[in-house]
């Protein structure tokens, strides 16, 4: 199963220095009966789309809970056994955990398929995205307004090779 794993670049140095993502459980996000329901496609790229964009949006409460961190958004798409994972069924009823899963975890690196992180050019948009996100969970529009900015921006692929680049 693909599984997109939300970090921060410091969490990602930690995962690059210890050759894996752990340790467990991780909360990641996949393609799950209540993604599938929720996002209404049976496209599986528009499904595993909107499953690396959930993840996208973990890694901005990672960034938010985290003023060191640096404002980029970072995802690993990761190939796991399905028996791996587990999902509470319960959350399906939680529009903002559509599609979490865990991971028991901890995972190698070698079983990421790619990275994907924010271009230099999100990094204003993140940062104001990462400082809204509290107003915005309380219902303040123009807050929400400001976190969805961050959305506009494409996560850019890294393959695992290019980390130590992207950690640069």
């Amino acid at each position: 199963m693909r599984v997109y794993v939300p970090l921060t670049l410091p969490g990602l140095a930690e995962a690059h220095k210890a050759g894996a993502l752990g340790p467990g459980p991780l909360t990641a996000y996949a393609v799950t009966p209540g993604l599938r329901e929720w996002y209404v496609s049976d496209d599986i790229e528009e499904l595993e789309y909107a499953a690396l964009s959930r993840a996208a949006a973990g890694s901005l409460r990672l960034i938010a809970g985290d003023p060191r961190a640096a404002r980029r958004r970072v995802v690993v798409a990761l190939d796991v056994p399905d028996a791996a994972v587990t999902a509470d069924p319960d959350a399906g009823l939680d529009p903002a955990s559509v599609g979490e899963v865990r991971v028991a975890g901890p995972v190698p690196l070698t079983k990421a398929a790619a990275v994907h992180a924010d271009a230099d050019d999100a990094v204003a948009d993140v940062s104001a995205a990462a400082d809204a996100l509290g107003a915005a969970d309380q219902g303040d529009e123009d807050a929400q307004f400001t976190v969805d900015g961050a959305e506009d921006h494409e996560l850019l692929w890294f393959g695992v090779q290019e980390i130590p680049a992207l950690l640069g």
